[in-house]
């Protein structure tokens, strides 16, 4: 059995398949030198220099858009590529060495990677906020490095033992399915709530299979791509909508104000949505979930596109919307993930349209970079 696969017996397949002597020196690492520069290097193989971290050979590491975006442009906001820098984040894999002070894991478990560590000192981190930790060191964000590499550090409490009913492929999906319940949790999603969900790419399509879950009374999804929408009907939304394009010259906001008007009426959401998730970061979109929204409803920010956009202001404070923006996960969501996706409610594995070898990863990420509208997750196989 492969090391993607599941493991019925953790401590025999360690011993076949992890500790090859003879290779444990190496680190193969899939490095971003410069902007547009990547290239498979061998670096040294970690050492554990606290005793409550871990060792992971990574098994699975899936391809996200903010990866694409350093290779391509070198930031995201304050976040600036200075040096070469491992990428990848969305990983899975399985302990190989422990810090002496570790307890809760052992050689052969396998995990769930939570890419980002915490201070665990400041205000933010005290009171339970860790997300917004200004020293929070997250895997691939500048100056980290990632996780696509033969061998990850990480600290033992943000990696996560898998249930035998995953495999790691699965567990690779849980960061990002993570951020789909970030998103809800942020929104206070609640049973028998009306959902519009704009963007149907891996994350807004998590979003709608969670507030499924969750017992939203009825999930819309919006997107141009009807591929997109197919998959959204996949995870049980409720209706699909497929906004027209403004006219040349058109008003963009009397334009989104009546393509709101007209979706309402047509699935019989009368007053707007209780809560709106936008996904996609597209600026019509944004706009086109403002005035869908209902009065005093929950407004969700966590696609991100253009930095600054022409934003109906006015509406939201006349509506009473509350404007809320998310980043990463909030403490629960990895646990959370990992129950939707062991439990069965959430099947991950649909978005899962190409796998690539880890020798392959630039194929994987050129894929990623050309937006065709078939390909939603790429993964990535750790070092054979």
């Amino acid at each position: 059995m492969s090391i993607q696969g599941r493991v019925a017996n953790p401590s025999n397949f360690l011993s076949r398949s992890l500790l090859l002597r003879s290779a444990l020196h190496k680190n193969p690492s899939f490095v971003l030198r410069a902007v547009g520069d990547v290239v498979i290097e061998d670096r040294p193989k970690p050492e554990l220099q606290d005793p409550y971290d871990v060792i992971v050979y990574v098994a699975q590491t899936g391809i996200c858009g903010s990866d694409v975006h350093y290779w391509q442009r070198g930031r995201i906001g304050d976040y600036t590529l200075t040096g070469p820098m491992v990428l990848g984040h969305e990983s899975s894999g399985v302990v190989i060495k422990t810090g002496h002070k570790v307890s809760h894991l052992k050689p052969g478990d396998r995990v769930a990677i939570e890419p980002g560590v915490p201070c665990r000192r400041c205000e933010y981190c005290r009171k339970g906020s860790y997300h917004l930790c200004s020293s929070m060191a997250f895997a691939a964000t500048p100056p980290w490095d990632g996780t696509l590499a033969k061998y990850y550090i990480n600290a033992s409490d943000f990696c996560y033992k898998i249930p035998d009913s995953m495999d790691l492929e699965e567990a690779a999906m849980v960061e990002p399915l993570s951020v789909a319940c970030a998103i809800t949790k942020t929104a206070d999603l609640c049973a028998h709530q009306t959902v519009l969900v704009l963007g149907c790419g891996p994350i807004g399509a998590l979003c709608q299979a969670v507030a499924k879950a969750y017992g939203a009374k009825t999930v819309v999804a919006v997107d141009i791509v009807q591929s997109r929408l197919d998959i959204s009907k996949s995870y049980g939304v409720d209706h699909s909508f497929i906004p027209p394009q403004a006219e040349p010259g058109a008003d963009p906001m009397e334009h989104a104000e009546k393509v709101a008007e007209s979706m309402k009426q047509q699935l019989e959401i009368k007053e707007g949505f209780d809560v709106v998730l936008e996904c996609s970061g597209a600026e019509p979109c944004i706009q086109l979930g403002i005035y869908a929204a209902k009065r005093g409803a929950t407004f969700v920010q966590a696609g991100m596109g253009k930095e600054n956009i022409l934003f109906p202001i006015t509406a939201v404070c006349t509506r009473g919307l509350v404007m809320k923006g998310s980043i990463r996960y909030l403490a629960g969501c990895y646990p959370a993930a990992i129950d939707l996706i062991g439990s069965g409610k959430i099947d991950v594995k649909k978005l899962i349209t190409n796998r690539f070898k880890f020798e392959e990863a630039v194929q994987a990420f050129e894929l990623v970079k050309a937006g065709r509208h078939d390909v939603f997750k790429v993964m990535i196989a750790g070092v054979q």
